[in-house]
């Protein structure tokens, strides 16, 4: 085998990873040319049509994420259904606390933190639902 040859077998193994990771990454670069672009053409009539190119790759990774969700088996639902939960509740709750924080002076901030936000903490709910279930036994 020739080094930097990945072998077919690696690929379909990791297919999904593969996948997700390439549309992250087509994600990161739409979004720094679109970001770079409205900047550099702040009064250009266009400038929203390019501003929310970010959303296709996105959609990409979402997909993504179903897909792989519907693929697994009813433990793993369950637990991603319960990590989940956590994160809308949690999600919210900052969010709610925040909003009463920005009115005692604290910035405002953006709501793209908000996803990303949900991002951690429903992979903060699955680290701590899989290290229960490891300890339970």
């Amino acid at each position: 085998m020739e080094s930097g040859i990945l072998p077919i077998q690696t690929f379909v193994t990791y297919k999904a990873q593969i996948l997700f990771g390439l549309a992250v990454l087509a994600y990161l670069m739409v979004m720094v040319g679109s970001v770079t672009a409205v900047r550099a053409n702040p009064d250009a009539p266009w400038r929203y049509v390019v501003a929310v190119l970010p959303v296709f790759p996105a959609g990409v990774v979402v997909w993504l994420t179903v897909r792989a969700l519907a693929r697994l088996d009813e433990v793993q639902k369950r637990t991603q259904m319960q990590a989940m939960g956590f994160s809308m509740a949690a999600t919210a709750l900052l969010t709610f606390a925040y909003g009463f924080l920005e009115g005692g002076g604290l910035p405002h901030l953006n709501w793209t933190f908000i996803l990303p936000l949900m991002a951690v903490l429903w992979a903060l709910g699955l680290a701590v639902l899989n290290l229960r279930t490891r300890f339970r036994r």
